[in-house]
């Protein structure tokens, strides 16, 4: 299995000592493509484009990590054929270039540690990156179940910031975002009530009460 060698958390080391002898080798022509003159259209070569098409991807690897699915994206867009595609996509697999249950496991962590983000904002952003279903939900599994923790301390975060607000309209923004980091229902309304009436407890004037 690959390793995390930093924030970035993909494969640095390998992409860059592994394949560049392989991808950065001067491309070798036949002996037909000399001959035609420079006039002539030279033949498209299936090896030179599946190896141009490896290059691109190595170069938006080394940038950032992608699911198999974005990586098959990559291809289509390089002129190679489908079985050319799926025979890349094999070899990066087993070469630990790609690896969906990583780059799941690493947009969990830092979705609940950079964004505040609960499980259904998680299972969008693991979907939107093409990561299949089975991968997402077992990245999930592995997340403690404590939306509830986790939607109070981002409530706090963000209550201090509406004390000149009414009460509902504080109560309303701050449902609101909660909503978008995937909170909502009444893990949202008894993180936003609770986060609202203590912050509220220490100023005089108006304070946020539960209703009944």
């Amino acid at each position: 299995m690959p390793r995390r060698t930093g924030d970035e958390g993909l494969w640095r080391s390998a992409l860059i000592d592994g394949p560049r002898r392989r991808f950065d080798a001067p491309a070798e022509h036949s002996d037909a493509e000399a001959e035609a003159g420079p006039d002539a259209e030279a033949p498209v070569d299936p090896e030179e484009l599946r190896r141009r098409a490896e290059e691109v991807l190595v170069r938006r690897l080394r940038g950032k990590q992608l699911s198999v699915s974005e990586a098959r994206s990559v291809l289509r867009e390089n002129d190679v054929d489908r079985d050319t595609i799926e025979d890349i996509l094999d070899e990066f697999q087993h070469r630990g270039y790609l690896d969906d249950r990583t780059l799941a496991q690493l947009l969990v962590t830092s979705g609940v540690e950079r964004k505040g983000q609960g499980r259904i904002a998680l299972s969008r952003a693991l979907s939107q990156r093409g990561i299949p279903r089975d991968v997402v939900e077992e990245a999930l599994e592995e997340l403690p179940d404590d939306d509830a923790e986790r939607a109070l301390e981002f409530a706090r975060s963000k209550a201090s910031g509406m004390s000149r607000l009414e009460p509902d309209t504080a109560l309303r923004r701050l449902l609101g975002q909660l909503a978008r980091r995937g909170y909502g229902g009444s893990v949202a309304m008894n993180a936003a009530r609770t986060a609202l009436r203590e912050a509220g407890s220490g100023r005089s004037g108006v304070r946020f009460v539960d209703s009944d």
